[in-house]
């Protein structure tokens, strides 16, 4: 028999790609799905960015293989967005490396920086994928907890406690998914100091910063940061282009030279018609982000409703494409309820704890969803007791 290695051991398939699976089976047109549980955006990208794609792609020079570093209008169209929404100077053509998709992203960082052994801080609860890549390179897990009565923000205290000697990554995430807290920046600004103190690299995954709010946060913008932290960004969240996988990271070029070192030997560069449109979507002014957001406002006032109707409470000021909420105090098992709610009424929401032991008690809902979504979800609830 031939065995697997040993670095997947530990490692389980993630839990949207097998759920999705079982919720598809489930569906069928006299009582279909309302899948509120993940947050691929359903509306479509401006009409400029796609009639970009459409005029590039009809071009016969532009099929050919791309530098692994991006294309110079891409990481233009990068530095001139931080410029203007979060006060960041970049150089384009040494602190910004284009990804497809900032997933991805994180496997190369990990790999171009994480020795057998090494300590990696993650969140709890935090996106799964953190913990999945930090096993596969053999490194050691240490969570830092997020609680409830704390806001959900980072405790500079506790940390400062810590033995942070062995520490080589610090995996952020501001605004947080999936509690939608974004963090203070003069906890961003300590915890920059125990980067420089003990040497280890902060890692800020930023895709919400602009979905429900108005106060964009980058870590680079933070006194210091720029010599221990790199900030990943993508397209997917903040254009609607999740399928588009358009992503990057952004920090100085030391940094950006180490992942390349992994990326070129992993991938090769994004088919230029994508980053051409990318480009255009970057150039797109503050309305586009105003009409998105008025949208998912809109969403949000029936999500909440779908969630006081299950008896769940959850704090109204959160940004990004969810609302993370706390279970009814009769609920004792997450998926056990989650299961219920997609078994008798065909409705999806994720549960708390494939985000960790401090989401055991919560649930997520997603704003990705259109607003007769929604309503019928409250419709099947009508005869739903907690």
């Amino acid at each position: 028999m031939i065995e697997t290695a040993d670095r997947i051991i530990e490692i389980k398939e993630y839990y949207f790609s097998k759920k999705l699976e079982e919720v598809k089976s489930l569906d069928n047109s006299d009582f279909p799905i309302i899948n509120l549980g993940i947050g691929s955006p359903d509306l479509a990208p401006h009409d400029k960015v796609i009639q970009a794609l459409k005029t590039y792609a009809s071009k016969p020079d532009l099929h050919a293989y791309q530098s692994y570093r991006g294309i110079p209008e891409l990481r233009n169209a990068i530095a001139d967005y931080y410029s203007q929404y979060f006060e960041v100077k970049l150089d384009a053509n040494r602190e910004i490396l284009p990804l497809v998709g900032s997933k991805e992203g994180i496997m190369h960082i990990t790999q171009a920086f994480v020795n057998p052994g090494d300590e990696v801080f993650i969140p709890n609860p935090g996106y799964p994928t953190y913990a999945a890549v930090t096993k596969l390179a053999q490194a050691k897990i240490r969570f830092y907890d997020l609680k409830e009565e704390n806001n959900w923000q980072l405790d500079i205290e506790s940390l400062e406690k810590m033995d942070l000697s062995r520490v080589k990554l610090f995996w952020l995430n501001s605004p947080h998914m999936p509690t939608g807290v974004q963090y203070a920046t003069e906890d961003l600004h300590k915890l920059v100091g125990l980067a420089e103190k003990y040497q280890f690299l902060i890692i800020n995954d930023n895709p919400y910063s602009m979905i429900l709010n108005m106060h964009y946060q980058s870590i680079l913008s933070i006194e210091g940061a720029s010599e221990v932290a790199i900030e990943l960004n993508s397209l997917s969240k903040s254009h609607n282009m999740a399928g588009w996988r358009l992503g990057w990271c952004s920090g100085r070029a030391e940094f950006i030279n180490a992942i390349v070192k992994v990326k070129s030997n992993m991938d090769s560069g994004m088919f230029k018609p994508l980053q051409l449109a990318a480009a255009e979507a970057l150039k797109l002014g503050s309305d586009w982000f105003e009409n998105l957001n008025s949208v998912y406002k809109q969403r949000r006032v029936l999500a909440e409703k779908v969630l006081q109707k299950l008896g769940c409470s959850f704090d109204a000021n959160q940004q990004g494409l969810f609302i993370w909420a706390k279970l009814p105090s009769n609920i004792s098992d997450c998926e056990k309820w989650v299961d219920h709610l997609l078994y008798e009424y065909h409705l999806f929401l994720s549960p708390g704890f494939i985000f960790g032991t401090q989401g055991q008690d919560y649930v997520r809902i997603s704003l990705c969803a259109k607003e007769e979504q929604f309503e019928i979800a409250l419709n099947r609830l009508e005869t739903y007791q907690s």
